[in-house]
């Protein structure tokens, strides 16, 4: 379904990820499409299989986030659109470092739900604006990632700007939060019947070892024989 977001005075507005004949915000489109493309059997895409070649055109809004605390995660990885942000490497610092004090309330237990739910969120994110911050707005989707230990403790993230970023460090209020639950096979049940080992034979064939059952007592009294030994 096609949709179009309009600014305030009912006109679409072009600036940082926008222009004529190009949709706002498209370039989340982008890593959607690549995330998805990723899904091996409707599963989880795991850290290892991000490569950076498949969303060229959006690297400097790409960032990667790690899960450190219950509704707690920090950036690993971030482009330069997102630093520019906040005027600096954002690298290590918390996910709520761009969000303002009320939108940090929300975003808590939004961020939870990626990593426990594996839920994919789409925010909707104004700016605040002052003298040298003119208007700027955001959306930002965070998708979660299988980490190398096989938990989702990371989500790969888009942040897309319509506007001046002007004087920073800039912060976002939430005016919009959509979540979707991504749904995700059941893994088997594993065997968990401990393996016999094989071993070769002389033809060389593997073969699965029979486990040893000792010969069973002869039936009936046992019978005496005297035995005498020579001079």
């Amino acid at each position: 379904m096609a949709f179009s977001i309009l600014g305030r005075n009912g006109q679409s507005k072009h600036g940082a990820t926008g222009g004529p004949g190009k949709p706002r915000f498209g370039v989340l489109a982008e890593v959607r499409a690549y995330w998805e493309g990723l899904r091996e059997n409707g599963r989880l895409p795991r850290r290892d299989q991000i490569d950076p070649r498949g969303i060229a055109g959006a690297l400097e809004q790409v960032f990667l986030i790690e899960r450190i605390a219950p509704g707690l995660a920090r950036y690993r990885l971030a482009g330069m659109g997102v630093n520019n942000v906040l005027g600096m490497d954002v690298r290590g610092m918390p996910l709520s470092a761009m969000f303002d004090p009320a939108a940090r309330e929300r975003l808590t237990p939004a961020l939870e739900t990626v990593f426990q739910d594996n839920a994919a969120l789409d925010f909707w994110l104004e700016a605040e604006r002052s003298i040298g911050r003119p208007a700027l707005e955001a959306r930002m989707i965070l998708l979660p990632l299988v980490g190398n230990q096989g938990q989702t403790d990371l989500a790969l993230g888009c942040l897309a700007l319509e506007g001046e970023v002007g004087r920073v460090p800039r912060r976002f209020a939430i005016s919009a939060l959509l979540s979707e639950t991504v749904i995700v096979p059941r893994k088997q049940p594993q065997n968990t019947a401990p393996a016999v080992a094989p071993y070769a034979n002389a033809s060389g064939f593997a073969e699965t070892a029979s486990p040893f059952v000792p010969p069973r007592p002869p039936r009936g009294k046992p019978q005496l024989r005297l035995v005498k030994s020579g001079d």
